[in-house]
């Protein structure tokens, strides 16, 4: 693969096995891997080792445009006057241009998996967003092509297509799944190319051609189609087949008892979507579609003050933003360890006791979560309650996607 260095500058090659450098005066011998910088001049050719591989993939597509989801995916309930469970179909951001396709998901798994499009061969996408962890990392901060490590935690992808309004990352900077694909690899610390050089080290693979042309209609390879494939394949990322979806096909609105549920576990469904004494406050109110997430960034009140991570804000610098953060979807909550955007809860538990005893009073507090005075509210969980709402959080794990072959490494 040949990638044009626009702007020169230093290389370190202990980082980077470099095969070879091709000047517009000649060819210069080979320059092997030590723990010198070599000077890489503006206009210079640089030739990255490619990883080979080749993906294993079905003769027929897998289904990825046409998922079969259960009835309750597409009918809005109500658990209370003003609580309504939306469909997860009224949030889809998908895109008018960028629809589902099977053949543009299967092109979007390859790229997902494919270590090529880090600057060594070390990264892929799905190095952050690992299948069997529900597409998240089991360390608060994920580590990059060369050992640095992440600002925040690797926050879950499943069930990305129903957050309503497209918006990615904790702090809401891509506007869409089709931005955000793009933005880790010209991450300095986690990827590390150019979108000029992330082209060209998949042209350089020649079973890429075919798969862009059953995407898109021809083999042209361009960071826009890139982008579109990957976003499809998040996209298609759902999950609809836990223990909790078993339950609700049995009944007629989520308030019901849920016959495949135990007492506990109904127990927990039950104060997981009531509110706690005289107030609004209740987990449903920033979980509360069948996908449990929310549309808008909020405060939880983790910290009483914003200092080292402004969250929406550094997006919008609107003062109303300060610490506010994406809503993340509960599904596969209890193999998605650790928690919140700086990783900091180990455990279930841990998050159960935050929201118990221990909410801030941060300027940008969540309403739901303030008492009638403007205060935090903390639920006050009995030992009885918290053990009933762990119950009900193992419920959404999805054990079919996180073992789905669709989903799974092609390489």
């Amino acid at each position: 693969m040949v990638a044009t260095i626009k702007d020169g500058g230093f290389l370190n090659t202990m980082k980077i096995k470099i095969i070879k450098i091709i000047k517009f005066v000649g060819i210069v011998n080979l320059i092997f891997v030590s723990s010198a910088c070599s000077k890489i001049d503006s206009g210079d050719i640089v030739q990255f080792e490619i990883l080979e591989q080749t993906p294993n993939l079905p003769g027929t597509p897998f289904n990825y445009s046409n998922i079969d989801f259960p009835i309750h995916f597409s009918v809005i309930d109500t658990i209370a006057s003003d609580v309504v469970v939306h469909t997860p179909f009224d949030k889809d951001n998908t895109l008018p241009n960028n629809r589902i396709t099977d053949e543009g998901a299967t092109l979007g798994r390859v790229l997902f998996y494919d270590k090529n499009l880090s600057q060594n061969n070390t990264i892929a996408c799905s190095s952050c967003h690992i299948q069997s962890l529900g597409f998240t990392d089991d360390r608060p901060l994920s580590e990059g092509f060369d050992g640095g490590f992440t600002r925040r935690h690797s926050q879950r992808i499943t069930n990305a297509r129903f957050y309503g309004g497209g918006k990615s990352f904790w702090d809401e900077r891509a506007e869409n799944i089709e931005d955000q694909v793009l933005q880790p690899i010209q991450d300095p610390v986690e990827m590390g190319l150019t979108l000029e050089e992330a082209v060209a080290k998949i042209k350089q693979q020649n079973f890429y051609g075919p798969l862009f042309k059953d995407a898109f209609g021809t083999e042209k390879i361009t960071s826009d189609r890139i982008s579109k494939a990957l976003a499809q394949f998040v996209r298609s990322i759902v999950s609809y087949q836990s223990k909790y979806d078993e339950g609700r096909e049995q009944v007629n609105t989520i308030v019901d008892n849920f016959p495949n549920f135990t007492n506990q576990e109904n127990l927990g469904k039950r104060i997981f979507m009531s509110k706690r004494g005289n107030t609004d406050a209740s987990c449903i109110a920033c979980h509360y579609t069948e996908t449990f997430t929310s549309e808008f960034p909020t405060n939880n009140g983790l910290d009483a003050v914003s200092a080292d991570d402004k969250g929406v804000f550094e997006t919008t610098n609107n003062i109303d933003d300060l610490g506010k953060f994406k809503v993340a979807s509960l599904r596969n909550i209890a193999v998605t360890g650790p928690y919140m955007r700086d990783g900091r809860f180990q455990t279930l538990s841990e998050i159960i006791n935050f929201y118990s005893n221990e909410i801030q009073a941060h300027e940008n507090l969540d309403t739901d979560l303030r008492d009638k005075n403007g205060m935090p509210f903390r639920f006050n969980f009995s030992q009885s309650q918290r053990q009933a709402l762990l119950a009900f959080l193992n419920t959404l794990t999805d054990y079919e996607l996180l073992k789905d072959i669709k989903y799974s490494d092609p390489f």
